[in-house]
């Protein structure tokens, strides 16, 4: 009996689509009318209502587009893994770009060769007493080598650099030397700079962000964004604008001008553009929902979605604040032959970063934006060198990709879409498809992928490659655009003379199977092979038979050395060795390999036992050399470290499947390198236990006390741009009308 249908689906292509299949199912007699919006408030839905159109085609027609090239690139080549490498593996045209990308990074740091250097850190002292500390820069005229001279593939100074190389020995006599010496300022520069606010989120930086702040991946991110929107408190979550309307706007800036004061309100609105290409305008960046900007404490949500939103809310606000004013001083100090710099930094005017201070995926640069200021000094002051540290260097790896740095990535590239990275991300993490596994937030490709990838990039070069991949996102957007047509694309793409039906018709006989499950990786002398069941090494030694051992999960392929592979393939060879006799159990006790490492087992695997005692022997515990009275140790474990001083509750140490850890009230943190889980202080664990992500513990201001409802103590620290209230990962800033001493529970919770 309606008179007319109003379709309300998503914004996006994927809505539009769906929109468009509704019609085709229903048939409808009475017109058709497309409303959309970008968030859940009643001004929206009726602005809506009142401003409909009809269903974009081209939209539409895209969107289709990509969902057939998808499927007939997984359903072509997805049997082909199956018959060359092994059951169950997928390819996909974004996925395995995605997974090639992690391989490379993978492939660079098994190549990779590491190289040693020294330098001298000075802690001096002003002539008014204060200290602070420089680096050694050049000796005799000649800049000292750091880790960017050295050649990743040789472990050697690259050909040409002009730089000076110490070594410990040479390092320890030019600190005897100088310590003997006279120390002097040189030159004092200074240089101020002003930092602008990042955008406003939109689903790639939000995915990136969240995985950065938070620690959520992108597909619980898209979860709880989803749940946001869906409830009213923020805008359309698959976006890739980070324009704002004028009433957002508005919004921020009063809130800016009643939360931080006019100081930090810039005299006109600040406008944000797309860079990318395709960037849909008309959409929004994600923000708070409706008119008022309201702050975490005044919308009903917890848990991560809280997080979330506040972090939205911050971008959001810091988006239209006031630049940062920096300033950055560098220090020149003379020391006989030698010169040392010392550098710091100091906020003048905080700016937006009152409101928000963006991630960095790199900890080292975190660490070397938070240089402190320096003191005061002059041109020609004579400074007292208090201590001189030798400091001995080796170069890094590259870094392997997290979700954050695997979706910038593929967005620089062209790669995918915003709406589709958390789904790609969640793929190739599948336990089914077996390609990556996460460790400590790393993204690590397994001997599956390089198999996988190897095979796509010998017989299907352009299929994975990443400007091919561009090229193709760059087809489905001129067809939404309507600027192309849908079907001569397809045709091209799977039945035209070099097509995909035909890429596979003519090679699929010429790749050998074993070949395809056999890597030759660089430096190992055994083949590491990917077979039904997961990949294994083997070794030939002369005419024997080849000798095989499983390689546990949390080998991976750049950290697979030879000394790795032959305690594997002799563990192997030797078969389970029994240590000794549990004294208690009466059982033996075996060193075992599994799909996680080396292990110890009580007993035999029987009906009445069929889950014997294990427990992981830790990496520094070489399992050939393991003695029974340590086996007895870890078998022990987990072990009562103590009570938590905070609320009495127990402290446990233990190794879990990510390594030795310390646990406590359901939390759980993995210790250090130099910790042992057998000799773990309670101290030692509370302190671990404290840290967030590797951040110092923080003395608060003031306690305010547990929250009402939630638990959980509620304090005000001192931060760098201002005082802020603190309850467990949520922080506010504290207004400026109020101080650390007038802050009450009531205000802190609201």
């Amino acid at each position: 009996d309606a008179e007319e249908l109003v379709i309300a689906t998503d914004e996006d292509r994927e809505g539009e689509s769906i929109g468009w299949h509704l019609v085709e199912l229903l048939e409808p007699k009475v017109p058709v009318r497309r409303m959309v919006f970008s968030e859940i408030t009643k001004k929206a839905i009726l602005d809506a209502l009142n401003n409909t159109r009809h269903i974009d085609m081209h939209l539409v027609e895209a969107q289709e587009t990509r969902r057939v090239l998808d499927r007939l690139y997984g359903y072509t080549l997805s049997p082909l893994l199956w018959k060359k490498i092994r059951p169950r593996l997928s390819a996909g045209r974004v996925q395995s770009v995605a997974v090639r990308i992690l391989v490379q990074r993978e492939l660079e740091r098994l190549a990779f060769k590491s190289g040693t250097f020294w330098d001298l850190k000075a802690n001096l002292k002003t002539k008014a007493g204060k200290e602070f500390s420089a680096m050694l820069t050049t000796l005799e005229g000649r800049r000292i080598a750091t880790g960017k001279d050295f050649d990743e593939h040789t472990g050697k100074i690259k050909d040409g650099a002009d730089v000076r190389l110490l070594g410990e020995e040479e390092t320890l006599q030019l600190k005897a030397r100088l310590e003997q010496g006279d120390w002097k300022v040189t030159s004092i520069e200074e240089r101020q700079q002003m930092r602008k606010p990042p955008a406003p989120f939109m689903t790639s930086t939000l995915q990136q962000e969240a995985n950065r702040k938070l620690g959520m991946s992108a597909r619980e991110t898209m979860a709880s964004a989803q749940r946001l929107y869906q409830d009213g408190h923020i805008t359309y979550m698959r976006t890739d604008s980070v324009s704002l309307s004028q009433e957002a706007i508005q919004a921020a800036r009063g809130r800016i001008k009643s939360d931080f004061g006019d100081a930090y309100l810039p005299d006109a609105p600040r406008v944000y553009a797309n860079k990318q290409k395709n960037a849909q305008e008309a959409h929004e960046a994600i923000r708070p929902a409706g008119t008022e900007m309201k702050p975490v404490s005044d919308i009903d949500v917890s848990g991560r979605d809280a997080k979330l939103y506040d972090m939205i809310w911050k971008r959001t606000v810091a988006s239209q604040m006031s630049d940062a004013r920096l300033r950055f001083d560098t220090v020149s100090i003379e020391a006989g032959d030698a010169e040392f710099r010392a550098t710091g930094r100091t906020v003048e005017f905080p700016g937006y970063f009152r409101a928000y201070v963006e991630g960095a995926d790199d900890p080292e640069a975190v660490h070397e934006e938070e240089d402190a200021a320096l003191p005061e000094m002059a041109e020609n002051e004579n400074l007292n060198c208090q201590t001189l540290e030798p400091l001995g260097h080796e170069t890094k790896p590259p870094a392997r990709y997290t979700e954050a740095t695997l979706i910038r990535k593929l967005e620089q590239e062209g790669v995918g879409r915003p709406s589709t990275y958390a789904s790609i991300i969640g793929t190739i993490q599948g336990e089914n498809r077996g390609y990556v596994r996460k460790q400590n937030n790393q993204l690590v490709p397994t001997f599956t992928a390089m198999a996988v990838t190897r095979l796509l990039e010998d017989y299907f070069p352009n299929l994975v490659d990443t400007g091919f991949t561009a090229q193709m996102e760059q087809s489905l957007d001129d067809i939404s655009n309507g600027t192309s047509e849908r079907l001569p694309y397809l045709q091209q793409f799977y039945s035209g003379q070099e097509g995909l039906d035909q890429q596979v018709k003519a090679k699929e006989e010429t790749i050998d199977p074993r070949s395809a499950c056999s890597l030759h990786l660089e430096g190992l002398t055994s083949v590491v092979r990917v077979g039904k069941y997961g990949p294994f090494l083997e070794k030939t030694e002369g005419e024997a038979e080849p000798v095989t051992a499983s390689l546990p999960d949390e080998v991976s392929p750049a950290d697979l050395t030879n000394e790795v592979a032959e305690k594997l393939i002799r563990l192997k060879k030797e078969g389970p060795r029994p240590l000794g006799m549990h004294p208690e159990a009466g059982e033996p006790i075996y060193v075992k390999v599994g799909p996680f490492g080396p292990y110890l087992q009580v007993g035999e695997v029987t009906e009445e036992n069929p889950k014997p005692k294990r427990v992981s022997i830790p990496k520094n515990v070489d399992p050939l050399d393991l003695s029974l009275d340590l086996a007895l140790k870890l078998l022990e474990l987990p072990r009562r470290v103590g009570h938590h001083p905070a609320d009495n509750r127990v402290v446990n140490a233990g190794i879990g499947r990510f390594g030795p850890y310390v646990q406590h009230a359901g939390k759980y943190k993995s210790l250090g390198k130099e910790d042992d889980v057998l000799t773990v202080t309670l101290d030692r664990a509370v302190e671990l236990l404290a840290q967030a992500k590797g951040r110092p513990v923080l003395t608060p201001l003031r306690e305010l006390g547990e929250h009402p409802t939630e638990g959980g103590m509620v304090a005000i620290f001192d931060g760098k741009y201002g005082p802020y209230v603190k309850h467990e990962k949520v922080n506010a800033t504290v207004p400026k009308d109020f101080t650390p001493e007038t802050v009450s529970m009531e205000d802190a919770v609201k």
